[in-house]
């Protein structure tokens, strides 16, 4: 058993193989359509049910935080079997629930959980938490793990092309969006999230034209430690982009990710994105 145990919000998107490979414990975020509540752990509402329900809404759906407790109890149970638990939440500056990991940590044990902003989201968050956890399974210390992130953030890549920014612009998360998007109605606009900000990396017309330029930044970005193709509900969109970057593709180190509606509400339906994690140098 490792002394130390890994939680993340399930803003992650690590897979539940992957979760279960390596025991980490992943707090749902919620997704909130009007009055209803369901908790982003593919169960109360998976993938296929929330792009479906998104599509056809009339009004847009929100994200909210997992409630203090619930990270509580995930906590609680870290600790049942761990000496110390490293929490790795999404991006502060783009949600809340940084905050609350901390408010749940010190109700149980503050100076037993270590929380980590980890700046970014989706599975360039979660390539972190892997990162963390199987320095974990080699008897890594919790300093030895921090100093770990803490080198790999500055590592840490995660881009996006977006079928319209109408999702990112309804959410009021990125300013630019709102203030830029009579401008960008006939674009599709390339984002980069670095450090919770988010910016434009990009611009091209058609999404042909957009894989193909994210193809060649993951290129540019090579040689790779680690790589996610993203996609949200559109599969095909997914597969083209993965097989432009087969030839840089980090051995055992990569996957394809339909990104969970915590990170769809946002994004909305048939964007592709790239999480990727440099080599050392």
């Amino acid at each position: 058993m490792s002394r130390i145990k890994i939680v993340v919000d399930s803003a992650a998107d690590i897979s539940s193989d992957l979760a279960k490979r390596h025991d980490i414990r992943i707090v749902p975020d919620f997704i909130n359509f009007g009055q209803q509540s369901f908790a982003d752990d593919g169960v109360a509402l998976t993938r296929q049910q929330f792009y479906e329900r998104l599509q056809q809404a009339t009004e847009l759906p929100t994200t909210a935080a997992p409630p203090p407790g619930a990270g509580a109890k995930i906590f609680q149970e870290g600790l049942a079997e761990a000496d110390h638990v490293i929490a790795f939440s999404v991006a502060s500056k783009l949600s809340s629930i940084y905050d609350g990991m901390v408010v749940a940590a010190n109700v149980v044990s503050p100076e037993k959980i270590t929380v980590i902003d980890s700046g970014t989201l989706t599975m360039a968050q979660g390539w972190m938490a892997i990162a963390a956890a199987e320095a974990a399974e080699k008897g890594a210390s919790v300093e030895d793990i921090k100093a770990l992130i803490a080198e790999m953030r500055a590592r840490v890549r995660l881009y996006a092309v977006l079928d319209t920014l109408e999702y990112l612009r309804r959410s009021g998360r990125v300013g630019w969006a709102q203030a830029n998007v009579g401008a960008l109605l006939q674009i599709k606009p390339i984002i980069d999230v670095r450090e919770g900000e988010v910016n434009t990396a990009g611009r091209v017309r058609t999404f042909e034209k957009a894989i193909k330029e994210m193809a060649d930044i993951a290129h540019r970005e090579a040689p790779l430690e680690r790589l996610t193709v993203l996609h949200s509900f559109n599969p095909e969109r997914g597969q083209k982009l993965l097989d432009l970057v087969q030839d840089i593709a980090p051995k055992d180190y990569i996957n394809m990710v339909d990104v969970t509606p915590a990170i769809g509400t946002h994004v909305g339906p048939n964007a592709v994105g790239l999480a990727l994690i440099k080599a050392k140098a």
